[in-house]
């Protein structure tokens, strides 16, 4: 048997060990079996998201809201006119060839 160390901050580590009590579990048991769950799903077996966007999405918001105001800004309905208006000023300016 291996032996793995963790840190947790002290009101983590006390309400993980009262919810492994609570289900008739030891600390050791929990995470060998998130670890064998791991194992056999090749996955996480729950989902890890942050509920605060990334500055980089933040930043896209911030563009968005910019070109959404912007009273001279062409928007699109039609796919086939948004390809054709992009391709005509790829043709027109070189340092935008497809």
């Amino acid at each position: 048997m291996a032996a793995i160390s963790i840190r947790l901050d002290d009101e983590t580590k006390q309400r993980f060990d009262e919810f492994c009590n609570s289900v008739g579990m030891s600390v050791s048991t929990a995470f060998n079996l998130f670890a064998k769950t791991v194992v056999r799903e090749q996955r996480i077996p729950f989902e890890i998201k942050s509920d605060i966007p990334s500055p980089r999405l933040l930043q896209a918001f911030k563009e968005a809201d910019a070109i959404a105001s912007d009273p001279d800004a062409q928007g699109y309905t039609d796919i086939n006119k948004m390809m054709e208006d992009i391709l005509s000023v790829a043709e027109q300016e070189p340092e935008y060839k497809v």
